[in-house]
């Protein structure tokens, strides 16, 4: 069996890998001043810091250690308990509804939501805009 030994000489360069500047707490949505790139190459760390500005945290990250893409999220657009629009669309029908978000949720998300006027608990799925499609 042979060895491979391959040495950094001055001049060769290393990956880049992104970690955080101070204490960043969960559900925090990323800026620019909270991260740093580093020279070394830590697995899974994101390599840039175009790819974490603007996201949110889904744990907490601090200083000094690596921010993976498994540790960054897009946004939540409801918190539990925020008010939200229903709509029920079937055809020509269109039906608007108040109601209350049951859990955090992004864009893409599906979510269960009360409907304020029946007490009524629907599952819908979450459009960028805000509100929550039920139904077909």
């Amino acid at each position: 069996m042979r060895w491979l030994l391959i040495a950094c000489l001055p001049g060769m360069a290393m990956a880049d890998s992104l970690v955080a500047t101070r204490v960043i707490p969960a559900q925090s949505v990323i800026v620019a001043d909270d991260l740093t790139l580093v020279a070394a190459e830590i697995p899974d760390a994101l390599a840039a810091a175009d790819a974490a500005v603007g996201l949110e945290a889904r744990v907490t990250l601090y200083p000094g250690r690596a921010v993976r893409a498994a540790d960054v999220g897009p946004p939540a657009l409801v918190e539990r308990n925020g008010l939200v629009a229903l709509e029920y669309r079937a055809g020509a029908l269109n039906i608007r509804a108040e109601g209350r978000a049951l859990a955090r949720a992004t864009a893409g998300d599906t979510v269960r939501v009360m409907n304020l006027s029946s007490r009524t608990t629907v599952t819908g799925r979450l459009d960028p805009d805000g509100v929550v499609r039920v139904g077909p």
